[in-house]
């Protein structure tokens, strides 16, 4: 069955490079629901829909939402996603367009979580945001483009809310033979939950969500995330919600391309050059997108306090 998710550009920016170091992007931004969810997401919702599964059901703020309604229409199987209170107009706007019924419940994402995981019947199949093995397999596929396309990065740069996305590069580097390859985890402040468990040995769940990337606003990584910590070379990196932003407006000059400020975190330390990519000469970031972000509410941001 051919995969949902696009093989997406993959080259180095002018921009971000410099004398001592080349800068690889690659543009998960492109994907035709605006972000890399749909790697890992299309992947499971083929997997449930060949087993004859008949319902897809998922919470999400934002970028998973749309991701797993645009697999329900691919895939002609119906989707119903639960959004909390705070999820943007814009965000529940894009996950009807494709088709899905959209239900609003909870002040949070966990509670949203929970009231999705209670709707879940005998046919349907729960589409978690990040915490789910097939998930993290069909994201290891971005890593199978770049090894396709010859790039050699020395670390690979990224960002981390729940860890989905963490979880998936490093399978992916490892079933191509790159377990030594570092990644270097971005968390906004706020959204720190990694950091934060990192320094305490032990998974902590934030109280409350306080930074503006809110599609990094899981208050705990998955468990696999955290381990992953120990288990695999990582530098964990926490940015501002200013530096994310300010990320964004400059990746829009350099690459006429709108993203989320969760993306804006990956972007920072590089353009930044943070003293934790001081080791490294070669750099893959990727470019996770964000279908969410508008230009107008990036420099409503930038206006802030």
């Amino acid at each position: 069955m051919t995969s949902l998710h696009l093989e997406t550009p993959c080259f180095e920016s002018p921009a971000l490079s410099s004398a001592g170091r080349r800068v690889f992007l690659k543009l998960d931004a492109l994907q035709p629901p605006g972000s890399f969810k749909i790697r890992g997401i299309g992947f499971a919702c083929q997997e449930y829909a060949r087993r004859g599964i008949t319902r897809f059901v998922s919470s999400s703020g934002g970028n998973a939402g749309i991701a797993v309604a645009y697999a329900g229409r691919q895939l002609s199987v119906p989707v119903v996603v639960v959004v909390p209170e705070t999820t943007t107009e814009r965000a529940k706007a894009l996950i009807r367009q494709q088709g899905a019924d959209v239900v609003v419940h909870g002040s949070s994402w966990q509670e949203a979580n929970d009231l999705a995981l209670s709707m879940v019947e005998a046919t349907d199949a729960f589409l978690h945001p990040f915490d789910d093995p097939l998930i993290w397999r069909g994201h290891a596929s971005l890593v199978d483009e770049v090894v396709t396309a010859g790039v050699a990065a020395d670390a690979v740069v990224l960002a981390v809310g729940g860890g989905g996305l963490l979880c998936g590069v490093v399978e992916g580097l490892r079933a191509n033979g790159l377990e030594d390859v570092p990644v270097v985890a971005v968390e906004t402040r706020g959204a720190d939950s990694l950091s934060r468990s990192i320094a305490a040995g032990s998974r902590v769940e934030l109280p409350a969500i306080t930074s503006i990337a809110t599609s990094l606003g899981a208050r705990r990584v998955c468990e696999q995330a955290f381990e992953l910590a120990t288990d695999h070379p990582l530098r964990s990196v926490v940015v501002s919600d200013r530096a994310a932003v300010s990320a964004c407006m400059r990746f829009l000059d350099d690459h006429r391309l709108v993203v989320e400020p969760a993306c804006g975190a990956a972007l920072a330390p590089v353009y930044e050059q943070a003293p934790e990519l001081d080791d490294y000469e070669t750099l893959l970031v990727v470019v996770c997108g964000g279908a969410t972000a508008t230009l107008e509410q990036l420099e409503v941001w930038s206006e802030g306090p």
